[in-house]
């Protein structure tokens, strides 16, 4: 009787959990089974490894092999087991070396043939692999993912063939090394094609400046969706410790590119139609939603009032937290999510209230029963909501071009420093007011804004936050009363009393 063992690991979220892939050949009726709690797709390796052991000439012995995924209480999940099961069944035939192997922790997926396929997760394996001062054996085509995630003995095997010969000293398998950084392309259009709409532009340089979330009201084609794909232009690039955060997400999710770390913000702009856990994660693997995809970046809701109301209000504790907990009978597994939410809609259901060439016969019903489609707590955690106004085709054309995404994004990266200084968060739309400078007039004001306009404590601390960005853009100190002015013109009056 043979047993061998091969260090491989299992994924809770976005976190990687070691596991014992162990291997028993004895003597008895021929049998291959995998037992410790095993999906499908684990459950399926005995055909994949015996598929691709037959791919290299070799056959399995007529003998019961018996793997044990330890520890057996832990559902196993995902076809990465492939490749450690197929290495300590090797082991146990003697064909390479148990103690080679004890050096490494191993993930790959087998194809038919022997090749080793990309898998999901590689950077989280890679961080708790060098945790436990391990190597990792991983897809060819993502060794430089692996050395993203801090581990340096790296052995990216193309095939199964070729890692067997490796451990046999027949060839050399070369450790992946980093790639030149690519070249960053311009993040989207250019806010110098935007014509007019000077509030919206401005609402849209102080969220990007303090990381606000934004909403934008205003009938069909008034420019809604244009300004917030231009918002991507406006942000920094991802610091090296925000950029392996999100990387490590898209890793998980199994989104990685060959184009290497993610180093700008990300957009995601889902479909209307997209379900609570498309936004927020889960499904039968509880994979990361489009908030944790969008973590250290963008969400961008595009008609807002459409999406299920169960979706939108799953996005209420995120707002506050910043990550989601997505509970399941066996296991709660939480994400990052540290999003900005820009949302845009129509201000009633045909989209023209308001207008009085175009006005529709249930004015003002129909744009207050569209609202209502919003719940109250949900507006309170919006900071800016602005309207949008089209321009006519005759504006257009005589209007001139705006300021460039550049010129924008200097101010913004700027502003940036300032709140990165003042050492309480990384973004306004996170820091606590208790630290902000505010001078005698801004007290007044905000105490007059805050009786009128009945804001709730949310509210109040939100504009307070709103009013500290503006005063960063203009490099000031001490937010002054016209700061707190114009963050309180961006507080929209039939929500400001939410709770």
């Amino acid at each position: 009787m043979i047993n061998t063992r091969v260090r491989a690991f299992t994924f809770s979220g976005i976190e990687a959990i070691p596991v014992w892939v162990e291997v028993q050949i004895a003597n008895g009726l021929p049998a291959f089974l995998i037992v410790g709690l095993p999906d499908k797709a684990v459950g399926e390796a005995r055909e994949r490894v015996r598929a691709a052991l037959t791919s290299m000439g070799l056959a399995l012995p007529p003998k019961r092999i018996l793997v044990n995924l330890v520890p057996a209480d832990l559902l196993k999940e995902g076809s990465h087991f492939d490749l450690p099961i197929a290495l300590a069944v090797l082991a146990a035939m003697e064909i390479v070396s148990i103690e080679e192997l004890g050096r490494y922790a191993v993930l790959g997926e087998l194809s038919l043939d022997g090749r080793i396929n990309r898998v999901a997760g590689v950077i989280s394996a890679s961080m708790a692999a060098a945790t436990m001062k391990l190597g990792l054996i991983c897809p060819a085509v993502q060794g430089t993912e692996a050395l993203f995630g801090g581990s340096r003995d790296i052995l990216p095997a193309p095939d199964l063939t070729t890692l067997v010969n490796h451990f046999r000293g027949l060839q050399i398998i070369s450790p992946p090394e980093f790639s030149p950084d690519h070249e960053l392309l311009p993040a989207g259009p250019d806010m110098a094609d935007v014509k007019g709409m000077e509030v919206a532009r401005r609402a849209l340089e102080i969220a990007a400046a303090g990381g606000h979330s934004l909403l934008m009201s205003g009938p069909p084609g008034s420019g809604k969706s244009m300004l917030a794909a231009r918002l991507p232009g406006l942000l920094p690039t991802l610091t090296p410790d925000e950029s392996r955060e999100v990387t490590r997400i898209y890793s998980a999710a199994g989104l990685i590119s060959d184009d290497g770390p993610l180093r700008r913000p990300p957009f995601r702009d889902p479909h209307h139609s997209a379900s609570q856990p498309a936004l927020v994660g889960g499904g039968a693997r509880a994979k990361p939603g489009e908030i944790s995809l969008a973590h250290r970046g963008v969400l961008f809701l595009d008609e807002l009032p459409e999406f299920s109301r169960q979706a939108i209000e799953s996005l209420r504790q995120p707002l506050e937290t910043g990550q989601t907990t997505i509970a399941r009978a066996a296991a709660h597994i939480t994400y990052p999510a540290r999003f900005q939410l820009v949302a845009a809609m129509n201000p009633c259901r045909c989209g023209y209230l308001g207008d009085a060439s175009r006005e529709c016969r249930k004015a003002p019903r129909c744009g207050e029963d569209y609202l209502g489609r919003l719940s109250g707590p949900l507006l309170d955690r919006i900071d800016l909501w602005v309207s949008v106004q089209p321009l006519s085709p005759l504006d257009l054309m005589v209007a001139p071009a705006g300021e460039s995404s550049s010129v924008i994004a200097t101010r913004v990266v700027t502003a940036r420093v300032q709140q990165h200084l003042r050492g309480q968060s990384e973004r306004n739309a996170e820091a606590s007011p208790d630290g902000f400078d505010l001078d005698a007039e801004a007290k007044a004001v905000l105490g007059d804004a805050a009786r009128k306009l009945r804001l709730s404590a949310r509210g109040f601390t939100r504009l307070l936050r709103v009013a500290r960005t503006i005063a960063d853009l203009e490099s000031s100190e001490p937010v002054q009363a016209q700061h707190v002015a114009e963050a309180v013109s961006f507080r929209h009056r039939s929500y400001t009393g939410a709770s």
